[in-house]
């Protein structure tokens, strides 16, 4: 007892060190506001160009734009260096609640080289992303439905395809003028403002002026409050041209508004289909209801009537197949083949689960805010890490069941071989984003730091948990012996053949939640927020319920047949639901996105794979502890003559 609560409490310990290390990446929303006083200034900045043709993200300045005096990076946590965000300050010049209009950027001609990069970023959708008190930069989309709430678009195009009237040759336009709206929420009493709302309104302008070039004292003929001539269209675009002259400009104006800082994340977090995901919650629960009638009827078959009136039964058919799960009672205990490889599964999944569970409830408690960026991926990676001390305690639990020796080796394949796996495909991946010169790709001092994560706490964490599992006392004891010689396994049917059941079982797991992986597919690969976390936990908990079920259901029918080689069947059987991720990831890139490059699709299947593999860890493992917790309940409880 007293080495059970040195690692609970050491456990302890490490989460809340964990939690200050992560400290300055974390508030409660509605916190830490930031007021601002009339002609206060205020720091517009860009975190980079995305795009959802490519996927790759590129830094702001890798384009010829505006540029300020000196380029100051921000801080960024770990997650958004994984994230590709390259947080860079901006010329724009913003003072509290002071417009300015026909505001001059710059002046710039682009090179052959620089024209053509800007041509390129505006065949494929590159859209620039900036932020204002840490709000992102948002295009307001009025629908044709007057009724229905205006939608966000995250980020402003870089520019757009075109045609000159009269022609029917394609040109590209670049957005060089801005019209920022600032809106605020002000204190009645102290006349301090805070910011709710960062919108813009993109144009293409091609400007004109009199005289000699003056700098950002030049007076535009296009663009004059004097003369009340703003920019209030694109008639005269300004087409990408090398060595031909372009001026960048830009509008600022404050609005007052009634949303207060609290709220200010609503509007880009509006749910409006949330009747789907109440269709995919209900949806789910049928399957629920269906597997648990399924596996009341089980347990009560076994359990009442087999435990307890085992000699009463008349029929000699009932007899044969209530006593089917029976008969295998001195196999059904007996290691499974690569006995070390499931215990090594088992410990990953038990981390895996971990890791998705403090996740959740981090976010559902509001510490994961989309307002800090990078938070999410953070939170996720240190809490990976911390549960490296349930990997390791459980993995050297069942090796122990197994009665193995060799407890350092296993412990070193839980510490290596799933973040191995990863990591040399993220390796791979990052290859290739390094190739295409993209701000995405993880530097090296990044790598550094993941490498230091897990081998400096990780590995250490998983060993610490091991020594633990293998010194505790007493062992898991089998409720019944095992027979020195394994009995025959009759002929199996068709349907109760690995390649039949194990694909079945995997069918209802992934029917539970492929409705909200449409949406977190979306949200990561169409670069919107994902926030509903409620429903995301729900669906985690019908997925646990759904796999532990159908395993415990195809396990009965695999025992009744006399077939007592579950162990590793039980782990196949709901793992098998990451081939139906994906299949339906497959079908959702043809089917929903506008993928061209071979780099970006080999990216999508590449993270896609990792995503499938670790579903296949997850899954698996709830699977393979609802079946080791029913067997030895049935076992246990019937007297073995």
């Amino acid at each position: 007892m007293a080495t059970d609560r040195a690692v609970l409490l050491l456990f302890a310990v490490l989460l809340l060190a964990g939690a200050a290390t992560s400290a300055r990446g974390f508030y409660l929303p509605g916190v830490a506001p930031a007021d601002f006083r009339r002609k206060d200034a205020l720091a517009v900045k860009v975190s980079q160009l995305s795009s959802t043709k490519t996927q790759l993200p590129y830094s702001y300045y890798s384009l010829p734009f505006c540029r300020p005096g000196a380029i100051v990076d921000s801080a960024e946590n770990l997650g958004e260096l994984l994230r590709g965000d390259r947080i860079e300050n901006t010329p724009y010049v913003f003072e509290m609640r002071e417009p300015r209009l026909c505001q001059i950027v710059c002046k710039t001609a682009f090179t052959q080289e620089g024209a053509k990069d800007v041509k390129e970023k505006i065949d494929d959708d590159y859209r620039i992303n900036m932020i204002l008190d840490n709000l992102p930069l948002v295009v307001p989309i009025t629908r044709m439905d007057k009724d229905a709430p205006t939608v966000y678009q995250h980020g402003v195009h870089v520019g757009i395809k075109g045609q000159y009237s009269g022609s029917k040759e394609e040109k590209h336009f670049i957005h060089n003028h801005l019209t920022f709206l600032v809106k605020y929420h002000r204190d009645a009493e102290t006349d301090f403002a805070r910011i709710v709302a960062f919108e813009v309104k993109p144009f293409s302008v091609k400007h004109e002026y009199d005289g000699d070039w003056k700098g950002n004292a030049t007076r535009l003929k296009t663009c004059d409050p004097h003369s009340r001539q703003l920019v209030l269209d694109s008639d005269s675009p300004q087409e990408v041209e090398a060595n031909k002259d372009i001026v960048f400009s830009y509008d600022v104006n404050f609005e007052e508004s009634d949303i207060k800082w609290s709220s200010r994340w609503d509007s880009y977090l509006l749910m409006t289909d949330d009747q789907i995901h109440w269709f995919s919650i209900v949806n789910s629960l049928m399957i629920v209801l269906f597997l648990s009638g399924m596996v009341a009827m089980i347990m009560l078959r076994t359990l009442y009537r087999d435990i307890t009136k085992y000699n009463q039964l008349d029929v000699e058919e009932d007899a044969q197949e209530e006593t089917g799960w029976k008969l295998v009672h001195g196999d059904v205990f007996r290691p499974p083949a690569n006995a070390e490889l499931l215990c090594v599964y088992v410990g990953t999944g038990v981390q895996f689960f971990g890791m998705l569970l403090v996740t959740l409830l981090f976010a559902i408690l509001g510490l994961l805010s989309p307002s800090n960026r990078g938070g999410l991926m953070t939170a996720m990676l240190l809490s990976w890490v911390f549960m490296g001390l349930l990997a390791g305690y459980s993995s050297a639990r069942l090796y122990k069941v197994f009665k193995g020796s060799e407890w350092k080796k296993v412990t070193l394949k839980t510490a290596t071989m799933f973040p191995g796996i990863v990591f040399a495909i993220f390796f791979v991946l990052n290859a290739l984003i390094w190739s295409e010169r993209s701000s995405g790709a993880v530097p090296f001092t990044t790598m550094t730091a993941l490498v230091l994560l897990w081998f400096g706490i990780s590995v250490p964490l998983v060993f610490v948990g091991s020594y633990h599992g293998v010194r505790k006392h007493p062992a898991t004891e089998d409720p019944v012996r095992t027979n020195k010689i394994p009995r025959p396994i009759p002929a199996q049917p068709w349907y109760m053949h690995p390649a039949v059941l194990v694909p079945i079982g995997g069918v209802l797991p992934f029917g539970a939640v492929f409705i909200e992986l449409f949406f977190i597919l979306t949200s990561i690969w169409l670069h919107q927020f994902y926030y509903i976390f409620g429903f995301l936990f729900l669906v985690f908990v019908i997925l646990v319920l759904t796999c532990a079920e159908i395993t415990v259901v195809l396990c009965y029918f695999q025992l009744c047949g006399e077939d007592y080689r579950w162990w590793w069947r039980s782990y196949l059987t709901a793992g098998s639901s990451a081939v139906y991720l994906f299949l339906y990831a497959g079908f959702y890139f043809f089917t929903k996105l506008d993928i061209t490059r071979a780099v970006s699709g080999a990216l999508y299947f590449g993270y896609m794979l990792i995503a499938s593999y670790a579903f296949f860890v997850l899954t698996g493992t709830v699977g393979f502890c609802a079946c080791f917790w029913f067997t030895r309940l049935i076992y246990s409880s019937v007297k073995i003559d």
